[in-house]
């Protein structure tokens, strides 16, 4: 039997690439870059079998700042590049790093299939409510009535809301943090790598420059407890600094916020992130109308669905036990057609 050797032990200095960070100063990119870097030695991988895609963006330079190989490929399309990798190269870590703008408006395609197919990606979403590397125009994730250089009279569109975007693409693993709490953010991450299958995170991030405060009220240290509503598989979802808020389920079907006194303590919603049915955990990430209502955050959904790599792999497998070898150098030169079957 092969062993294979344990990967040698690593610090964050070894995953941080020779380059220059250069992102604005105070970006909220720079705690997201920090705690990827400080969790990889924790991961138990190897740099040289980790790659980082990105599309296009300022979230897109992150892979110039990791010291694995990585691919800062083109708008909108890291997804549908990171899937033939993922597929071809099984034995790789393969993480797609992307913003509101590059993942949502030219490359929402990609990205709804690479979820829905469930491919075995990693895939952090910055969101920042904006347009940064172009100069503060609107994003699919900025409110209606946003005022930028591309709306001056105001965004007339409804936003798209990621997680119910990811969750309604199927995806097996949705979850949602935010750059002020990096033990969270290193958690969340943990978790969305060690998930087979097509892992979607959302990174509540700030742009100080051109959209600074979108989330203060709700992820400052002074609003965090009232603001924010963990999801914990398995406990009754309640949130305030003595958990005196909670959530309920009402007879329509609707998800409401109630003070705990106020109803009977077994009333609480229970999380349940394994549950098949991504109804539920779509309910929840429609509780909050924006990022100033109490919102919720954590892991939304997390089950168990074939990857798509291992489904195709299986697919040639079987295909080669029918007809045996296949032999692509007699294909690529036939004629121009062909029978299969």
């Amino acid at each position: 039997m092969t062993q294979v050797a344990t990967p040698a032990a690593t610090t964050r200095k070894d995953w941080a690439s020779d380059q220059e960070v250069r992102w604005c100063p105070g970006c909220g990119d720079y705690s997201i870059l920090a705690a990827v870097q400080m969790l990889m030695p924790e991961l138990g991988v190897r740099r040289e079998n980790t790659v980082f895609v990105s599309g296009i963006g300022c979230a897109a330079r992150f892979p110039y700042y990791m010291n694995t190989y990585g691919m800062h490929s083109i708008h909108g399309r890291a997804p549908a590049i990171a899937t033939g990798l993922a597929i071809s190269r099984p034995d790789l870590d393969v993480w797609v790093i992307s913003g509101d703008g590059d993942a949502l408006s030219i490359g929402g395609n990609h990205l709804i299939h690479a979820l829905r197919r469930n491919v075995n990606l990693t895939i952090l979403l910055f969101n920042n409510q904006i347009y940064g590397l172009t100069k503060g125009q609107y994003s699919p994730t900025s409110e209606q009535g946003k005022v930028t250089k591309s709306t001056p009279f105001g965004s007339l569109e409804t936003p798209f809301n990621p997680i119910s975007v990811a969750l309604g693409a199927e995806a097996t693993f949705v979850a949602r943090t935010h750059d002020m709490d990096r033990k969270h953010m290193q958690e969340t991450f943990r978790r969305a790598h060690d998930h087979h299958g097509a892992a979607f995170v959302e990174i509540y991030q700030n742009c100080n420059v051109f959209n600074d405060g979108a989330f203060e009220a709700i992820t400052s240290r002074e609003s965090r407890a009232d603001k924010l509503i963990p999801l914990r598989h398995g406990e009754p979802i309640r949130f305030g600094p003595a958990g005196e808020h909670g959530v309920v389920a009402g007879p329509d079907g609707q998800l409401r916020l109630v003070e705990v006194a106020d109803v009977d303590e077994d009333a609480l919603l229970v999380h349940d992130e394994h549950r098949d049915d991504p109804g539920l955990a779509f309910a929840l990430s429609r509780l909050s109308h924006g990022p100033f209502e109490p919102t919720p955050i954590g892991v939304f959904r997390d089950v168990d669905r074939p990857e798509y790599g291992d489904a195709m792999a299986r697919q040639l497998d079987e295909a080669r036990q029918r007809k045996g070898p296949a032999d692509l150098a007699a294909l690529l030169a036939s004629g121009g057609t062909w029978t299969v079957g």
